[in-house]
């Protein structure tokens, strides 16, 4: 099992009057190769399951075991590592870096994974051209339309091959036409064998997803698979 969360709780304030459950007893198993939506609306916890999932935060109790490895006992920098090997982001504000170009933001993961500079630029031009973005390597954030920048944080996120892509919202700021776009991207990687986790409040959004996990409250309160008509 790639994704392994058991008895997970996130507590804000514990024991004070302003104690806050954003994560309220949580056990969700994903294999690799899958296609999941996580879905949820403001408040109910899905972005705190994201973090946890993403190793961007630990549970307060229960268990994460991320490909067999237990990450919760792990140190900030050990912790940075598995994220960095593991997981690619692709986030709602693109968080690409407007001094550098659309090549120089795709191959920061890998300078930060050590790589040799000849091996990142054989990456980064395969990453680009992806998505349909070779022609644009040069180009710096504000010199692009949001679609772009979004298909540059795509590609920035599968530059180094990881085995899990986590989506959170990510047609939040783009155009139904140029949205629809991103989702296709994510629909080839996971064809191509990615674990998607797309994170979304959107009922519309999550219904390409094979599998749907519903949260509110802390508490996932459904999970069910259902037929898509483009696999």
């Amino acid at each position: 099992m790639l994704i392994e969360l058991k008895n997970a709780y996130k507590i804000y304030n514990e024991g004070e009057e302003s104690e806050v459950r954003a994560l309220n007893g949580v056990t969700l198993s994903i294999d690799r190769g899958e296609f999941a939506a996580i879905v949820g609306s403001s408040g109910s916890g899905k972005s705190t399951l994201m973090n946890i999932l993403g190793c961007l935060d630990i549970p307060t109790y229960g268990e994460y075991h991320l490909d067999g490895e237990d990450v919760t006992e792990l140190s900030d920098k050990k912790l940075s590592f598995v994220r960095n090997k593991q997981i690619g982001f692709i986030f709602q504000g693109f968080n690409l870096i407007p001094a550098l170009s659309a090549r120089e933001n795709v191959e920061l993961p890998l300078i930060y994974q050590g790589l040799r500079a000849s091996w990142r630029e054989t990456l980064v031009e395969d990453a680009l051209s992806r998505v349909d973005l070779g022609n644009r390597a040069e180009h710096r954030p504000t010199e692009m339309s949001g679609g772009q920048q979004q298909r540059v944080a795509i590609a920035r996120a599968i530059a180094t091959h990881p085995p899990i892509i986590m989506a959170d919202e990510p047609t939040g700021n783009l155009d139904s036409k140029t949205g629809a776009h991103v989702l296709t991207i994510l629909q080839k990687l996971y064809r191509e064998g990615t674990t998607i986790i797309l994170i979304t409040h959107d009922n519309n959004i999550a219904a390409i997803a094979p599998r749907v996990i519903r949260v509110s409250d802390g508490r996932i309160v459904e999970d069910y698979r259902q037929e898509v008509d483009w696999l």
